[in-house]
């Protein structure tokens, strides 16, 4: 069993270690959320995944029965376009009815879905991209708040400054627990986040290649072939920054995005959630699709259990905060 870390965010949602797998979109289901649940994280379901509020339940209940009754999330995403907002009510009631009462919510600060959890004595853990905008998310009554720089794959919005500047930047600002997501997948990693006094990690695409994530073998033998280098972001043109593998699709997005295209009709089917889905998650096929990715797949060595990809980052983020504690004991030794 890997050491264990005690912040507030552990403190907050019962968890074992300071780590949350984010709401990854097709791929948060119930076995992989219960894998990050056994192995004493935090996860969240994503309801947008599934064809049916039906199936949303089956996940719900499924994920009760791998868990043996523990606590876990899900990820309530609100879009810039209200009418793609019209199941939140639905999935939100779904939700509580089930039980659950830890949620991840993003997008734009969702005061009043936080205000109806809090009539629930649900916890909200708001996604933000901004020190600006998490904030704002605290004001409106998010009980922490996971920050997220520029290296994280997905839709790290407008946001310029990597992970590890947003984080010294808000040390301080925040009176709830923060959590830092965005090219994260060293347990060192977690200790230098932990030393700059927050609370712990927002973790995803490291995750990708672990066996309980539902996507085809070949496309998971492609990400341990990828490096630092294998991400790109685009988009921005239109305000809706998604960092992606670089790949077929993402080598045409690029060329129509630098030949000035402003609008989502100059993409056509190229940026469609649902090509990932089907070409590479489920046939294997990673050079056609939008599929977010992040840095952090730089880290990913072999396909294996989630619990072992969690011990050994906690185990090293242990060890490294013992060398740290070392180096000033010895300091401290050398000055007397």
């Amino acid at each position: 069993m890997a050491a264990v870390l005690r912040t507030r965010i552990t403190q907050l949602l019962g968890i074992d270690h300071p780590i949350l797998g984010g709401g990854l979109m097709w791929l948060s289901d119930a076995r992989y959320v219960a894998a990050l649940v056994n192995a004493g994280c935090m996860g969240f379901i994503t309801p947008r995944s599934y064809a049916s509020e039906a199936d949303f339940c089956d996940a719900l209940a499924l994920c009760t029965e791998l868990t043996c009754g523990k606590p876990f999330g899900v990820n309530l995403t609100l879009s810039h376009r209200p009418e793609a907002n019209a199941m939140v009510p639905r999935w939100t009631d779904s939700a509580l009815a089930h039980g659950v009462r830890i949620f991840e919510t993003a997008g734009h600060v969702p005061a009043e879905l936080i205000k109806a959890l809090h009539k629930a004595n649900a916890v909200v853990v708001h996604k933000a991209s901004s020190i600006r905008h998490a904030l704002s998310a605290e004001r409106a009554g998010a009980d922490a708040i996971a920050l997220v720089g520029m290296e994280e794959g997905g839709h790290p919005g407008m946001n310029e400054l990597p992970t590890m500047l947003l984080g010294a930047l808000a040390h301080g600002q925040f009176k709830v627990p923060v959590v830092l997501g965005g090219g994260i997948g060293r347990g060192r990693q977690l200790a230098a986040v932990l030393a700059q006094g927050l609370d712990g990690v927002l973790i995803g695409s490291r995750f990708l290649v672990c066996e309980e994530v539902q996507t085809h073998p070949l496309y998971k033998e492609h990400l341990l072939t990828c490096d630092e280098h294998s991400t790109v972001r685009l988009l921005q043109s239109l305000g809706t920054t998604w960092r992606v593998l670089l790949n077929d699709t993402a080598s045409q997005v690029q060329a129509i995005e630098r030949a000035g295209a402003t609008e989502h009709a100059a993409f056509g089917d190229l940026i469609s959630g649902t090509v990932a889905r089907d070409r590479c998650y489920a046939e294997g096929d990673w050079r056609h699709g939008m599929v977010s990715l992040g840095p952090s797949i730089a880290f990913a060595q072999s396909i294996e259990p989630l619990q072992a990809i969690v011990n050994d980052l906690v185990d090293e983020a242990v060890q490294a905060i013992a060398a740290l504690h070392a180096m000033h004991s010895q300091n401290g030794m050398e000055q007397e």
